[in-house]
């Protein structure tokens, strides 16, 4: 839990000599922050980081060896309280999303200014999940097309989920207290929405498409 003027300690993750000595130069020497732990491989982190005090990690993805991707899904277990904050030159979508789903709280990429960083490192320390304009806007565009391409609305997502686990139309009627009637017309809109003409095909389609 953050407390007010609690020192936030950080820990760098970087290959590069002259970035990582930067940041920590940076971070050491504005009031509420210090940088005592810094790396320059995933490796050695991955091996000392969980015997070290530590609030936030400043992590990097390209290394040699193995990727900061990599290091924060083994590490995060173990490392609950501990939030990771990459800070990479990737602004493609799958570098965005596998990150954050191996663990880590936030995204910049490493033109951020100085306020910037220490600014999502308070921010991450405090529970948020900083990223940089570009990188929450390409998460944002993401999740609308995402939303954008389920034709579905929720009653019938509900509707073909309980299809596609052997519930026939009364018993999805009971389920959903809703009218046998009202189910099929339901289906019947699930079928013109999926181009599809039977269930065994429209439990497919959903399938594929990432709907159920």
């Amino acid at each position: 839990m953050y407390m007010e003027n609690e020192i936030i300690h950080v820990a760098i993750v970087e290959d590069n000599d002259e970035i990582r000595e930067t940041l920590s130069l940076i971070i050491s020497g504005t009031k509420g922050f210090h940088c005592k732990h810094t790396f320059i491989d995933a490796e050695s982190a991955i091996k000392e980081l969980p015997n070290l005090y530590v609030n936030v990690v400043l992590m990097d993805i390209d290394f040699p060896g193995i990727s900061g991707l990599e290091a924060v899904k083994e590490l995060k277990p173990s490392m609950p309280e501990v939030e990771f904050l990459m800070l990479t030159i990737h602004q493609d979508e799958e570098s965005i999303f596998q990150s954050l789903c191996a663990g880590a709280t936030g995204y910049l990429v490493k033109d951020s200014g100085p306020a910037e960083i220490l600014k999502s490192i308070e921010e991450v320390h405090k529970g948020g999940s900083p990223m940089s304009m570009q990188i929450a806007r390409k998460v944002a565009k993401s999740f609308f097309q995402e939303k954008k391409e389920n034709p579905l609305s929720e009653r019938e997502g509900e509707v073909i989920q309980l299809l596609s686990e052997g519930f026939n139309y009364k018993a999805i009627a009971n389920e959903l207290f809703i009218s046998p009637e009202t189910v099929k017309s339901h289906i019947k809109n699930i079928y013109s929405k999926l181009h599809v003409n039977n269930s065994a095909s429209a439990i497919k389609k959903a399938i594929k498409k990432g709907l159920i």
